[in-house]
């Protein structure tokens, strides 16, 4: 089982934030590592508490800045109250339709397909970069946020990545790589902890102390992984086009469709 937390820990960091869907990935390492059940749904959730800590601690500088001046202050309280207002719709539907999602869309055909879409989606949100209109996070308007916090709705369905939809979000309407990619990081913060918090509140905290063992063991790894993935994607993102992650989700989407 430990072994399982391992790998299961370092999938979630590898790709919760590069937009191939961490839980598609999961969804597909649980069947292969014959790892299913109500535990292992909670810990492909809660494990996410590790991706959220590399966040913060990778963009420490925005999340607890110093307040030289009025200036920043205000900067700060905008972008947050943006950030606040794009996890509103993925939140409401997420509480809505969570038993649902859970029941009907958590096996490899749909991630498959989930997988495939959001490629083609990605694709046709790279063609939209010639005429991008926001180049800083200063730029975002609260219209816009919310826009990107409906995208953010696609990643209810898993396969399809909720940094992939937040992301293509901003492509959609005019985002630059680099803001995307960031607003994206920024939204992940509230949504992972409060898609942790509510998988905890619903399952009453009923773990063993070996699987609140195994929990942490995924947690920490995932942290890692996530920070280093974090780092290799802000820094390719500045140069480098979306498209190959589109491409490794068609193909991992056909293999997946070939093989159930």
């Amino acid at each position: 089982m430990i072994i399982k937390a391992i790998i299961l820990g370092i999938i979630e960091g590898l790709t919760e934030f590069l937009p191939i869907s961490s839980t598609g990935h999961l969804i597909l390492a649980n069947k292969y590592l014959d790892f299913t059940g109500s535990f292992a749904d909670a810990f492909a959730i809660i494990i996410q508490v590790g991706a959220i800590f590399s966040v913060i601690l990778y963009f420490k500088d925005k999340v607890f800045p110093k307040f030289d001046d009025k200036r920043r202050m205000i900067e700060y309280i905008s972008l947050w109250t943006k950030v606040a207002v794009g996890v509103i719709p993925a939140g409401i539907l997420g509480v809505l339709f969570d038993d649902y999602i859970e029941e009907h869309f958590f096996n490899p055909t749909i991630v498959a397909i989930a997988l495939i879409f959001g490629a083609i989606l990605l694709l046709l949100g790279e063609s939209r970069l010639k005429r991008a209109k926001v180049e800083t996070e200063e730029d975002i308007t609260y219209k816009q946020a919310f826009l990107v916090g409906l995208a953010q709705c696609m990643a209810l369905c898993p396969g399809m990545s909720r940094s992939a939809s937040t992301i293509i979000g901003g492509l959609f309407i005019g985002f630059s790589r680099k803001v995307a990619a960031e607003f994206s990081f920024f939204l992940a913060i509230p949504t992972l902890i409060g898609a942790a918090a509510y998988k905890i509140f619903k399952m009453g905290l009923d773990f063993s102390l070996y699987q609140w063992y195994i929990l942490g063991i995924g947690t920490f790894v995932s942290f890692v992984v996530a920070y280093l993935v974090i780092a290799f994607f802000m820094n390719y993102i500045r140069r480098r086009k979306l498209s190959p992650f589109a491409y490794y989700r068609i193909i991992l989407g056909l293999i997946v469709l070939l093989l159930v």
